[in-house]
């Protein structure tokens, strides 16, 4: 079968088609991507048809679907700064870029959709464990584009008849995730400045929490569900209820290190959720047999990437 992974030159979807590649029943790993927040080094000896474009571009969204069995959707502005900055960008690329994307698909045929939504859409709502049945309540055009992406996603296999999966990622990280600077994610952003011998950066007083899932976990789930074509009506979790506080990181980071790190505490950003943790309960139903990686063999394995890697220098902000 041929896959495509829009946004697949970013971090999850280059360690996605890496594990694609040579799968049996994959015939072909297909990427769109308009390196807008992707690097094309990223996929750098890989066998891989490579698309540089934009899913805005119905034209060549719909002519990149070709011969297509798997349509896995990455392809997003992903950051919740960047959206409070910018919100209608986040809901072009978001939410619009997903329903061109469910569109395009559709016109192919028979064709699975599994699209990455986040956590997010929880928001405001301070329940714990987070549970799929539980209200949402985004606290930023970030959340309130993911939310609307699987309301769609959702929608169209109700209406259509076709089989899709929304996912909702927990705080993933791991080998290829960027220090963007500014809009960086938690944990490249702590490497990157512990690498530079700079103070990590902790926006509040490090006591809130996330439940961190390991890239190669995300992979394990995406491929599973393409290759047993799992469908789902529902938003799932895609996390398996582990909380670590960002003071808990830095501990784990000073060990793989070897030495203390310092902190720079910064003020609360807005749109931040102080804690998240998944209920996993549907999850683990949808996939027993996928195990999820232990969160400090993950952060030994991303240091080491970072050390042999040195993303910082190349990263643009």
């Amino acid at each position: 079968m041929k896959v495509l992974i829009t946004g697949g030159a970013g971090f999850i979807g280059a360690n996605l088609a890496r594990a694609l590649i040579g799968q049996d029943q994959i015939s072909e790993v297909a990427i769109i991507d308009d390196l807008s927040f992707g690097f094309r080094s990223n996929l750098d000896g890989l066998e891989v048809t490579f698309v540089e474009g934009s899913i805005l571009d119905e034209d060549l969204l719909k002519s990149t679907m070709g011969g297509v069995s798997v349509v896995v959707h990455l392809a997003a502005r992903s950051s919740v700064p960047r959206s409070i900055g910018d919100p209608l960008a986040a809901h072009r690329d978001n939410t619009t870029g997903t329903a061109l994307v469910l569109e395009a698909a559709r016109s192919q045929g028979d064709v699975q959709v599994i699209v990455a939504s986040s956590s997010s859409v929880y928001g405001a709502n301070e329940s714990l464990p987070k549970h799929e049945g539980l209200a949402t309540q985004p606290v930023s055009p970030y959340a309130a584009t993911k939310l609307a992406s699987e309301s769609y996603t959702l929608a169209w296999g109700h209406s259509y008849s076709m089989p899709v999966l929304a996912l909702r990622f927990f705080n993933v990280f791991g080998p290829l995730q960027p220090p963007l600077h500014t809009y960086a994610a938690v944990i490249p952003a702590f490497l990157s400045a512990a690498m530079q011998n700079q103070a990590l950066p902790v926006h509040g007083d490090g006591t809130q929490c996330r439940d961190f899932t390991y890239v190669d976990t995300v992979v394990s789930v995406i491929a599973d569900a393409i290759h047993r074509r799992v469908s789902h009506l529902e938003p799932l979790n895609l996390a398996f209820g582990k909380k670590i506080t960002l003071l808990e990181v830095i501990s784990e980071l000073e060990v793989i290190l070897d030495r203390n790190l310092s902190i720079d505490y910064q003020p609360p950003r807005v749109g931040d959720v102080a804690r998240s943790q998944a209920d996993s309960s549907a999850l683990r139903r949808l996939f027993p047999d996928v195990v999820p990686s232990d969160f400090v063999d993950g952060l030994r394995s991303t240091t080491e990437w970072f050390q042999e890697s040195r993303p910082w220098l190349t990263s643009e902000t």
